[in-house]
């Protein structure tokens, strides 16, 4: 991969790993999709920093688990959805004088959303071992 490319997805993945760490704070932007495209960004880019974030304690597990079956689980979804409503739902009780902020906080919350609900779900026993 010529060099420039290396670059732009190293630049890419920082900027998902921005978005994905504001969206913790910000209601409604979703936290996970951004944080799985700065991992895909960074696979391309910069191996040290894939590395970094497979190692993380509170995003490397989500990580490894997404590169070996390219899907959520049901659980998972759920909870990012609720939270982000909530979060968002609070924001919007809170911001009661101005219609402007609760309108677009509303239509950022439903993207997430509807991006979370677009990511494919698995099963919650794909890819689990029997044990006896």
């Amino acid at each position: 991969m010529k060099p420039i490319y290396k670059i732009l997805f190293t630049l890419g993945g920082v900027l998902a790993l921005l978005l994905g760490l504001i969206g913790i704070v910000l209601p409604g932007l979703p936290t996970t999709p951004f944080i799985l495209l700065a991992a895909y960004c960074f696979a391309k880019g910069s191996q040290r920093l894939h590395q970094r974030l497979l190692d993380h304690p509170w995003c490397g597990a989500l990580i490894r688990d997404w590169e070996q079956h390219r899907s959520l689980p049901l659980r998972l979804k759920y909870l990012a959805i609720g939270l982000m409503l909530l979060m968002s739902g609070l924001s919007i009780w809170q911001l009661s004088s101005q219609p402007l902020a609760q309108v677009s906080i509303l239509a950022v919350a439903l993207i997430g959303a509807l991006t979370v609900i677009r990511i494919p779900t698995r099963s919650s026993t794909a890819g689990q071992t029997n044990r006896p």
